[in-house]
């Protein structure tokens, strides 16, 4: 029987020293098996991680995202890439987090180092597949990202 795995300072500490560690700035922490129906993680995030626009196309893979620590800008944008709706996450503020439904696109930026989400959506895991990643914005690691991600960031300023 798997033991209680806990929200706490300790976890997001140790987190947001793993993801400043790490070349993608970004680090999971999983509270679920990989092949367990419901996927819960919390993800510590560095305000220099790309989080690329994308949807989850599948009907089973609603996606919920809650601000544990720190903030996150959220943009949500039509097929086109117009941004539709957009908001600050703050954890204990007016919106710390977002349900969002298969087949939206959306991005994240991280608005303050050290930044905490915890994500929930169903099981198993499967890579983004085609047609879940924007066409019109970069992938990560192509040409481009470092310009996309600063427009992304001045959605927020």
């Amino acid at each position: 029987m798997r033991q209680p795995g806990f929200l706490d300072q300790s976890l997001f500490t140790a987190l947001a020293q793993k993801a400043e560690a790490s070349p993608r700035r970004r680090q999971h922490h999983n509270f679920h098996e990989m092949e367990e129906p419901c996927h819960r993680m919390a993800v510590g995030l560095q305000p220099t991680t790309y989080i690329p626009p994308h949807r989850h196309l599948s009907d089973d893979k609603a996606e919920c995202l809650i601000v544990l620590r720190g903030a996150l800008g959220l943009l949500i944008f039509d097929e086109q890439g117009a941004v539709i709706d957009k908001r600050v996450m703050v954890a204990g503020g007016e919106c710390l987090g977002v349900d969002l439904a298969p087949g939206t696109f959306h991005g994240l930026v991280v608005l303050e180092a050290d930044s905490i989400m915890f994500e929930c959506k169903s099981g198993p895991y499967r890579p983004v597949g085609e047609g879940e990643l924007a066409s019109w914005a970069p992938r990560e690691g192509e040409p481009g990202v470092a310009e996309y991600q600063a427009w992304m960031r001045a959605q927020f300023d």
